[in-house]
């Protein structure tokens, strides 16, 4: 069973930094791809970037690349993001999620969400 629990949401200032955590707890960790999605109020759902269980594959949302870097930890069985250079538009709650074939979760589909995490990016 994958229970995944985001983490290290906040208020930051334009050009600022952030660095959200998703835990697995768990024992299947390993075995999955996993991604961060985000959904700003009044908007869908969309795609942010996803990682495959060995980390040895990565992608991007266009609008974020060069700023977010998604890594993971197996050992620790959490999945991170790590945000800079945030701006106004990448406010939103951030939502992990974990799915055994990374071609549907690079498409938003999956088994598997937390709950998500607020982050706030003030101009």
């Amino acid at each position: 069973q994958v229970q995944l629990v985001e983490s290290g949401g906040g208020l930051v200032q334009a050009g600022g930094s952030l660095r959200l955590s998703c835990a697995d707890s768990g024992r299947s960790f390993s075995r999955y791809a996993m991604g961060w999605f985000r959904q700003a109020p009044g908007k869908e759902r969309e795609f942010v970037a996803t990682i495959s269980w060995t980390g040895g594959n990565t992608y991007y949302a266009d609008s974020v690349k060069g700023r977010f870097a998604i890594s993971r930890d197996n050992a620790k069985n959490t999945v991170y993001l790590q945000m800079n250079s945030l701006q106004p538009e990448d406010t939103a709650v951030y939502y992990c999620a974990a799915d055994a074939a990374h071609s549907r979760l690079r498409v938003g589909v999956s088994d598997y969400w937390g709950q998500g995490t607020q982050v706030t990016v003030s101009s």
